[in-house]
């Protein structure tokens, strides 16, 4: 059972998706406790809910199913093609009360209107939005985005959507969206750091922020094993390939146990996970196995002391056994016998759940803090709110380094997203804020 409890904020909005049919989305600035929530939401909530997600790893981060798995749909462009469906997946469908999508702003407007159209024709609901399930929405559209297909596909976005977000999907048109953003800030206590964040978010990045930035930043960056934050798989490889070299001895190395049906290679960790004593290594997901309490967190850096048939690791002067640890790939299904959903595991994914991190891509930093971390962005940030999320995963100000000052170039805010998060012509699709203290306008008013 979980033990997590909820701050005032938290339980607000876990009152009206448990206590209310609207439909909800949930999002807020990086820190604020979005993951917190869902996870109490899947331990407590009364309905008969299912989690998904749009990629593998995001739905075995959350004990959740693929989007395209659970509806049974085929990847790609949708669009008013016909959809099958199969008794079992129909019976599966109406016993849906309430359907969450965690990290929606990776979901395109076709897909969700593709489930609109699924739960509409599994549920016999013709007339009714997504059939007359609820909707629960986690996510924060200035982090992540969707990414574009082929040449076609882009095409037909540009042809059918204002544009490919999530929020723009044409089931909108039809139902109301309450938009729920969480304001209080768990990873950062800085005030002056919350707000120059707040700035990056909304690329609002005023001369004296980015110098305050850029200066503090500036500072040589140190060579104690402080972790690069990297736009590019390429460096990090790099990166993390030399530092391991340099160390002495062979390494050793842990191959993944895979079984049941996982399909594609979307694995949670390393499929063949390389150490030296010595290696710096970053924990990818929280420790469960302390009845004491948990002795990591998802995104704890550590040294590796010792290999046998476990790993010890040295986290902060006190050295863990660290065991494999093993993830499930979960799918939802229909028990007639009970006349409820169940879900089953199909799938298991055993590995030591480390990896090395002298550097680490900072699309897989989400959701993780650092005390200091170097930031890397090459060349150029080459997606919105890719500055935003590098910055935001630190804790506090003064643990900042950058390997080169920050550009104009690299606060990146998609018109769409701002469009959307403003209200104004979203309002007019059914979207409503929910009232809430708005951190743009906080912004706004001070910059």
């Amino acid at each position: 059972m979980s033990k997590l409890t909820l701050t005032p904020e938290q339980a607000a909005v876990f009152d009206a998706i448990e206590n209310t049919r609207q439909h909800v989305f949930v999002t807020g600035r990086a820190g604020t406790g979005k993951s917190t929530l869902l996870t109490h939401l899947a331990w407590h909530t009364e309905k008969q809910l299912v989690i998904s997600a749009p990629t593998g790893v995001a739905a075995l981060n959350v004990g959740g199913q693929t989007i395209h798995s659970l509806f049974r749909l085929p990847i790609g462009v949708i669009a008013d093609h016909d959809i099958e469906q199969s008794a079992e997946l129909r019976k599966l469908l109406n016993t849906i009360d309430t359907l969450v999508i965690d990290e929606v702003s990776m979901v395109n407007a076709d897909l969700i209107d593709a489930i609109d159209r699924s739960l509409r024709q599994a549920r016999q609901r013709p007339a009714e939005p997504f059939g007359g399930v609820q909707l629960v929405l986690f996510g924060d559209p200035y982090q992540l985005a969707p990414v574009p297909g082929d040449g076609d596909e882009r095409a037909y976005f540009e042809d059918t959507y204002r544009s490919m977000w999530f929020f723009d999907a044409r089931v909108w048109s039809e139902a109301s969206l309450r938009i729920f953003e969480l304001g209080q800030i768990h990873r950062q206590s800085d005030d002056e750091f919350k707000f120059m964040l707040n700035a990056v978010r909304h690329g609002m990045v005023t001369r004296e922020i980015a110098d305050r930035l850029n200066g503090i930043g500036a500072r040589p960056a140190p060579d104690d094993g402080t972790i690069t934050l990297a736009t590019r798989n390429d460096t990090v490889n790099r990166i993390n390939a030399k530092r391991l070299a340099m160390l002495p001895g062979r390494a050793l190395t842990a191959k993944a146990e895979i079984t049941g049906e996982f399909g594609g290679r979307a694995y949670p960790a390393d499929e063949s996970l390389e150490l030296k004593v010595g290696a710096q290594v970053m924990f990818l997901r929280n420790d469960s196995g302390n009845p004491d309490g948990a002795r990591w967190v998802n995104g704890t850096i550590g040294t590796v002391t010792r290999i046998d048939q476990n790993v010890f690791v040295d986290v902060d002067g006190e050295i863990h056994e660290v065991e494999p640890a093993v993830w499930e790939k979960y799918k939802y299904s229909w028990n007639a016998a009970t006349k409820k959903l169940t879900k089953d595991v199909v799938a298991e994914f055993t590995q030591f759940p480390l990896r090395l991190a002298w550097a680490v891509t900072i699309h897989k930093s989400q959701g993780k803090s650092y005390e200091r971390a170097i930031v890397d962005l090459g060349a150029r940030a080459f997606s919105p709110g890719q500055t935003y999320v590098a910055l935001s995963r630190l804790t506090r100000l003064d643990g900042l380094y950058l390997t080169r000052p920050l550009r104009p170039a690299d606060i990146m805010v998609d018109p769409d997203v701002e469009r959307f998060m403003r209200g104004g012509a979203a309002a007019s699709a059914g979207v409503l804020n929910a009232p809430s203290d708005d951190p743009r306008k906080q912004a706004e008013a001070s910059v």
